[in-house]
């Protein structure tokens, strides 16, 4: 037996009468929904996208890019909906009246990452960060000893998370020690290239860690790296209420929780 439709046609009767007509326009005019690409390049975005039309029948067509860009583009109502790691951008759009219906659906951190040489005890790195768990003590250090770092691409979330820490430890980074990586570019390949440090969040680490690079400073609560999503105020795509509703639900924790580098939200 086929319980595909009926679990379909059980949500539609448990959620709002609106779930069919959302169905139905969604397989012409897809939800769309903006989401930072390193969201995409963990395999978090597209575990949701899978299990929400899974059980709803409904068509999401996800929109990545750097998480300025798709808030950007949430607040001119190009997409339905966004999926970002960006908090103080969200929180401006909503107390702006632009975005609305933030919810947390994920959480994750960023790590410190360098170029670490040996192993065990007698593993070392250029600014001697190996175990440090407070990142502003650490960033101070490595802008001491002027050592290589890489910031993410321009408006990512890990870009974003990056420039907050560097604040937080009332540090300025400066060239010729601190550079960018171009548009669309991979800090973490970069920074291994240049025997480099970066920040870079752990879902992404897991998938690319490169030698000889190695985390150096984890832990710290200001490391935190949540994922929201929000609805735009200048479109009403009937499916994006749906779409909030269950991603930062029950099934959407679950689906959080199995994604490698992520958790459910407390």
């Amino acid at each position: 037996m086929n319980r595909r439709p009926l679990l379909i046609s059980l949500l539609a009767a448990a959620w709002a009468p609106g779930v069919r007509a959302a169905q139905k326009k969604s397989m012409s005019d897809p939800l769309l929904l903006g989401v930072e690409q390193s969201l995409v390049d963990s395999g978090l975005a597209a575990a949701f996208q899978r299990a929400f039309g899974r059980d709803t029948g409904i068509v999401v067509k996800m929109m990545p890019g750097s998480s300025a860009s798709v808030l950007a583009a949430l607040e001119q109502g190009e997409v339905d909906a966004s999926m970002t790691n960006a908090p103080d951008i969200e929180l401006k759009l909503e107390k702006q009246g632009l975005a609305h219906d933030r919810q947390r659906v994920a959480s994750g951190d960023l790590v410190l990452v360098g170029p670490v040489e040996g192993k065990g005890k007698k593993a070392t790195d250029p600014a001697g960060l190996l175990g440090e768990r407070d990142i502003g003590a650490a960033l101070v250090r490595l802008a001491q000893a002027q050592a290589k770092f890489v910031a993410p691409a321009d408006g990512t979330g890990a870009n974003l998370g990056e420039l907050a820490l560097w604040r937080a430890a009332k540090v300025a980074p400066a060239a010729p020690w601190y550079s960018k990586t171009p548009a669309n570019g991979d800090a973490v390949a970069l920074a291994a290239s240049q025997g480099a440090y970066t920040v870079v969040e752990r879902s992404i680490w897991l998938k690319r860690s490169t030698k000889p690079l190695a985390i150096v400073a984890e832990g710290d609560a200001r490391m935190a790296n949540d994922v929201h999503v929000m609805r735009s105020f200048r479109v009403n795509h009937p499916a994006a209420k749906l779409f909030v509703q269950w991603v930062s639900g029950n099934n959407g924790r679950r689906v959080a929780s199995a994604v490698r580098g992520w958790k459910s939200p407390a």
